[in-house]
Order: C-alpha cells, then sequence, then structure tokens
C-alpha cells in the first residue's frame, strides 16, 4: 500500500526533503556494503583471472613431463618431390629412398564407341570388385543412362564418356581407389565390345635394397614414426631422407614454459606488491591462497635437494626473473637427451625425483584444480561472500523501506495535526472576537 504524506501543508516544512535527507543517513552502512560488494566481486574477478593463467601455465608444464615430449625429431628431404614428415618414436638416422613408381588406379576403356543415345545395355549390368559382386540397374538402356547409374554413390568407380571426332562416345571405367587392390570386372555391357585393361598398381618405393609398396602415394610406418609422400616428380629420383633430433622444437617449448614462469609470477607481484608512492596494496594482497602459490613456483624453481638449473640453460636474472640460455640449453641437450629429460619430467622408480616441468606442474595443478585447488577454494569461499553481502543489501532495502514509512507516517501524523491546531485556534480566535464584539 503506498504511503501518502502531506508535504509542510501545515509546518510550512520541506518534510519530503527531510525524509530524503534522513533516509541518506539512515542508508550509510548499506551504502558502505554496496562499495565491499563492488571491492569483492573486481577482487573475485582478478582471482578468476590468475586461476586461468595458472591453469594454462599447469597445462604447458604438464605438455613437458613425459619422455614422450622428449623425442621431437625433424625430416627433412632431399627432393621437394618427396615428402617427409616425422613423428614421435622415429629412428634418427639418414636413408636413400628411391621411387619406381605412383599409385594408378585400375581402368577399362571400352572398344566401342556409340551415341550416348544408343541401346549399350539389355538388362542389369554386373560390377564386381574385390571379390564381391554388385548389380547396376541403368534407368534405360543407354550409354547415358549406363554411366549415370555407374556413378551412383557406393559403386566404388567412376564413368565417363571420351567423345571423338565423329561425334560417338566411348566410355571409360576407373577405380576411385588407387592400387593394386582396386582392380574390378563389368559385365552385361556387350553393346559396348571388349575393354582394354590398365590395371590398378601399388605406389613402390627402394629403401635401402628393400622394395616397399603403398596403396597409395603415402609411406607410413616403413621406418618408425616416418612418413614419405611422393609426387610424380620423384619417380625415378634417388632421394636422401635425414631423420634428426628437433632441438629448436624443444627449445621453443622449454621457453614458452619459461615465459609462463615469468608473466605468472609478474601478475602474482602486482597483484599483492605495496605500492609505497600511493600508499596501497594490490587486490590481493594477504590473500593465502596466492602467497601459497608464488612460494609454490619458487620452490620449483629452486629445488629443495639444492640443485641448479644453471647447467641446462635455465637461470635467474638479477631481478629474479627466470631465463633460458638456447645455446647452453641447446648444447646440453644435443650432449645428453636422457639427463636433460630427467631434468623436466616427471620421477620414475629409479629417479625419484620431479624435474623442472613436472614440479611447476605440480605447484599449478595445485592451486587451479577445478575441485581441489588452493585458488579454485579462495574462488567459492569469495562467491560466498559476495552472495551474502548481497544478502545483507537486500535485507538493507526491506528495512530502509520499512524506515520511510515510518517516518512519513510520522511526519504526516505531525502535519495532521499541526492543521488540527490550527483549524482549533482560527476558531478559538473568531469566539474571542464575537465575544468582543458583543
Amino acid at each position: 500500500m503506498a504511503n501518502a504524506s502531506i508535504g509542510g501543508l501545515a509546518s510550512g516544512l520541506d518534510t519530503a526533503t527531510i525524509i530524503d535527507q534522513f533516509m541518506s543517513i539512515e542508508a550509510v552502512p548499506q551504502t558502505k556494503l554496496k562499495t565491499s560488494l563492488s571491492t569483492q566481486q573486481r577482487d573475485l574477478k582478478t582471482l578468476q583471472d590468475l586461476n586461468a593463467r595458472i591453469a594454462s601455465l599447469a597445462t604447458t608444464a604438464k605438455a613437458l613431463t613425459t619422455d614422450k615430449a622428449w623425442q621431437p625429431l625433424t625430416a627433412t628431404s632431399s627432393s621437394t618431390a618427396l615428402v617427409a614428415t616425422a613423428a614421435t618414436g622415429s629412428a634418427s638416422g639418414s636413408y636413400e629412398v628411391t621411387v619406381n613408381r605412383l599409385a594408378s588406379t585400375h581402368r577399362l576403356t571400352f572398344g566401342t564407341s556409340v551415341a550416348s543415345t544408343a541401346s549399350v545395355v539389355t538388362g542389369p549390368v554386373t560390377l564386381t570388385r574385390g571379390g564381391e559382386s554388385q548389380t547396376i540397374t541403368p534407368d534405360d538402356d543407354t550409354l547415358a543412362g549406363l554411366v549415370s547409374a555407374l556413378n551412383r554413390g557406393g559403386t566404388g568407380v567412376r564413368a565417363t564418356t571420351v567423345k571423338l571426332d565423329d561425334g560417338t562416345q566411348r566410355l571409360m571405367v576407373t577405380s576411385v581407389e588407387p592400387g593394386a587392390g582396386a582392380s574390378f570386372t563389368l559385365s552385361g555391357v556387350d553393346g559396348l565390345g571388349t575393354a582394354s585393361v590398365r590395371a590398378g598398381a601399388d605406389a613402390e618405393i627402394q629403401i635401402g635394397q628393400d622394395t616397399v609398396h603403398s596403396k597409395t602415394n603415402t609411406f607410413s610406418g616403413v621406418v618408425p614414426g616416418l612418413t614419405l609422400t611422393a609426387t610424380a616428380a620423384a619417380v625415378g629420383q634417388t632421394v636422401q631422407v635425414e631423420v634428426a633430433t628437433d632441438t629448436s622444437s624443444m627449445q621453443n617449448k622449454v621457453k614458452a614454459l619459461v615465459d609462463q614462469v615469468n608473466a605468472a609470477l609478474s601478475t602474482i607481484d602486482s597483484l599483492t606488491n605495496y605500492d609505497a608512492g600511493t600508499k596501497t596494496s594490490g587486490p590481493l594482497a594477504g590473500d593465502s591462497a596466492v602467497r601459497s602459490l608464488r612460494n609454490a613456483l619458487l620452490d620449483s624453481i629452486y629445488p629443495a635437494d639444492g640443485s641448479s638449473l644453471a647447467s641446462i640453460g635455465l637461470q635467474t636474472d638479477r631481478s629474479g626473473k627466470l631465463v633460458l640460455d638456447s645455446d647452453a640449453f641447446g648444447k646440453a641437450y644435443a650432449a645428453d637427451p636422457a639427463k636433460i629429460t630427467a631434468a623436466f619430467t616427471a620421477g620414475t622408480t629409479a629417479s625419484p625425483a620431479d624435474g623442472f616441468a613436472e614440479r611447476l606442474r605440480k605447484a599449478a595443478a595445485g592451486a587451479s584444480d577445478s575441485y581441489t585447488g588452493t585458488l579454485t577454494s579462495a574462488i567459492t569461499g569469495r562467491g560466498t561472500a559476495i552472495t551474502r553481502t548481497q544478502g545483507d543489501i537486500s535485507a538493507w532495502d526491506t528495512r530502509l523501506e520499512m524506515r520511510r514509512t515510518t517516518l512519513t507516517r510520522q511526519f504526516t501524523a505531525m502535519e495532521t495535526a499541526l492543521n488540527q491546531m490550527n483549524s482549533q485556534s482560527q476558531w478559538l480566535a473568531g469566539q474571542i472576537s464575537s465575544l468582543a464584539q458583543s
């Protein structure tokens, strides 16, 4: 129910303004809560952004925690006509590859040329490939009808015609897939005469003294992890393929990890440090989860056993940032890949100490894990606090509304009483005036 008020009709006071001023004073606690809510929401967003950064760091670190990750290889070919790619598990070495031939499709070219509207079949046509027969039923008995039926999905062949100088057309049917296993026969097309056959063939290469075949122009697994793809220009060529450790790839991955560690520490410092100039602290200053995270990251860089990463090209500069000496790392990795791998990967039964990347992964995951992470818990706690503050603000809305109602009623009652008193005063004045005149 709306509150009715009489705005100073009897008293001459601006009661609406007076009530608003009273309410401003009454609302001071709620105003403080709203300011606090804004700060809490800002800090929550800051913490969520930090958590996302740390989760990304955990992912980057995890990619370097297994032995498999430290076996990157690159393949180079002496000719662009033979493309070589190496995957994890490839064997380092040099391979001499001769491309004898490319894979080809199986093709039938029929001897009799006819008009496209000529009758060439008298019933269903049988297509046999891979030991299985398939009945093809053209819409009509013409050459055009046969071509259309053969080109329907699922036949495994493609039909086309070649138009000759006299206007007649010759049928050519080709397998979709190349290779020696793509052969097929077509019966029931007596109107097209006998077909000449170009048999499908596998691609053939020679590696060293061994000859290898593939139904396509790509050879996979001939050498573990190595894939070779031949082009027409490669036929007859002898190509040298080199498979070697991809040191630059590992340098880039480690550099990316180092950059992320430095960025994470810089972010934490900016969010927690005290600025003597402005005499203010970062929004997450004093947050125990953030402080613990920083310590965990530093412990990953400086392990408790006192071992140093300097021997593998990792050290800190005067500002405390982690620096990668790419040349030193590359030389160390080339000299002893197993040692460098152990310096980064997870510990084993034989060597239980975790490497740098695994220590970082554990520290970052311990903070950012979706269920048990310390930052995740802090985010949940701040979210709960925000909900509580929002509830307090809503409670104050109700309280202030009730207070405004009370004040409005009180001032309305005052105006009513004053109005009654004014009326009585005027009546008494009238009575006194009447007595004086009588």
